[in-house]
């Protein structure tokens, strides 16, 4: 299969110039080990049956001899063994180079297991299923980039190559590279449904060496997925679970949320809250979000067929693949996702944060009609931001920079209220 090249190759590339070691962390089957070996010199697998006992040996009595190799060396799963860590840290300190170490690892050692953190030795960055534009669906004719260094950039006309019904099957699918390969989409549908079994099944009760019930993993996932991209708080979601398990503790329910989370299956988001209401009045609960919007479909059975007539769910699993590209592209800019909501109802979907102090506000809506209704909401909140300025004389907040309301229609252009219309099929980082 034909490599595509992925946005963290040149995160990688970069951080190994900066730092003498790098981990990359994110789901298992996100593509982690094959983007490593692209600028790794040599490699060790801790999860080679064949190797992993006699590293495992080595691991507990000379970790050091592990790191013996061409750099930068890769370290596959370098949880199997967490003193790794700490080895690597102490190689960095004394070798005094850079890039000399990547670490991939599909699973969150808790902080008990290493002795140090790595900090200016170690630098951290996820990686994803691949985004739209990774896997050659989004056009890419609109770069995030380009639109904050030039909000007047002229985005009329341009269009999407991707219909509604492309949209649908591509969040199904997922951004997983396996489900990219010359393979029927029957068979491409199933590699989603398979990694929820796996997680289910076998992951869950690995990830920390606790053992858990499959079946009440697949019915908080699917409790999970049902309230995706919204702020359900836990108790609601744990009355679903109930419904099919009774006597399910909230101490329960936390444990398997807090083991998919070291899985990199849920990644929620945080509320954005800055000073234009009072405290009580912004929403602080995390949008509830998985990774990739095929492991929803997947918790719920649902399916290309089953949501070309359910439009409202996809409509949330349309916003889950809206974040999971965000998140990708705004890793290449230095940037981070949040959101707004308070109890007036005024949102916004995302809230896009660059390094240097600019930001987006986002919406997320589906068809031509609701395109409104978001760009209404990120107007008032523009003019809520305003009015604060007013009142406030001497600790402003910084206006938007951009308001875009992603769509999964065709057409992109920009209002005469200036908000910015982007058909996800057309954008890049």
């Amino acid at each position: 299969m034909e490599y595509l090249k992925r946005i963290a190759d040149d995160q990688l590339k970069l951080r190994l110039e900066a730092f003498g070691a790098v981990q990359i962390k994110g789901p298992k089957w996100c593509g982690k080990t094959i983007t490593a070996e692209l600028q790794a010199k040599s490699m060790i697998k801790m999860q080679n049956p064949d190797t992993r006992e006699g590293y495992l040996a080595t691991a507990r009595t000379k970790p050091s001899f592990l790191l013996k190799g061409e750099t930068p060396r890769l370290i596959d799963e370098w949880q199997v063994a967490p003193v790794l860590w700490d080895a690597v840290r102490h190689a960095v300190d004394e070798r005094r180079l850079k890039g000399q170490f990547i670490l991939t690892g599909s699973i969150v050692i808790d902080d008990d297991q290493i002795m140090h953190t790595g900090t200016g030795r170690i630098s951290k960055m996820s990686m994803y299923p691949m985004s739209l534009y990774e896997s050659k669906e989004s056009n890419g004719k609109i770069s995030l980039r380009e639109l904050f260094d030039n909000k007047d950039l002229n985005i009329d006309g341009i269009t999407s190559n991707i219909s509604l019904e492309e949209l649908i099957f591509a969040a199904c699918r997922g951004g997983w590279p396996a489900s990219l390969d010359n393979i029927s989409r029957t068979a491409k549908l199933s590699i989603a449904k398979d990694y929820v079994d796996i997680i289910c099944n076998e992951d869950i009760s690995k990830v920390d060496k606790i053992q858990r019930n499959p079946t009440l993993a697949k019915i908080i996932m699917h409790a999970y997925a049902r309230n995706l991209c919204t702020l359900a708080k836990k108790t609601s979601m744990l009355t679903d679970v109930s419904v099919e398990t009774k006597g399910t503790s909230m101490k329960t329910f936390d444990d398997y949320v807090c083991a998919l989370k070291k899985l990199f299956i849920i990644e929620d988001i945080e509320a954005w809250h800055p000073t234009i209401r009072s405290a009580t009045a912004i929403r602080t609960e995390e949008k509830r979000c998985f990774v990739d919007p095929s492991i929803a479909v997947a918790a719920m059975d649902a399916s290309p067929q089953s949501l070309k007539l359910d439009l409202r769910t996809f409509g949330f699993i349309y916003e889950c693949m809206c974040i999971r590209d965000l998140r990708i592209y705004s890793q290449a800019l230095g940037g981070t996702l949040s959101y707004y909501h308070d109890r007036y109802g005024l949102e916004a979907d995302a809230v896009l944060h660059l390094e240097d102090g600019r930001y987006a506000l986002i919406e997320v809506k589906l068809g031509s009609r609701e395109i409104e209704e978001g760009a209404k909401h990120l107007i008032e909140l523009k003019n809520l931001i305003k009015e604060k300025n007013e009142q406030e004389k001497q600790k402003h907040l910084k206006f938007p920079d951009l308001l875009i309301v992603f769509t999964g229609g065709e057409l992109a252009y920009t209002r005469e209220d200036g908000v910015k219309v982007i058909p996800l099929g057309c954008l890049k980082d």
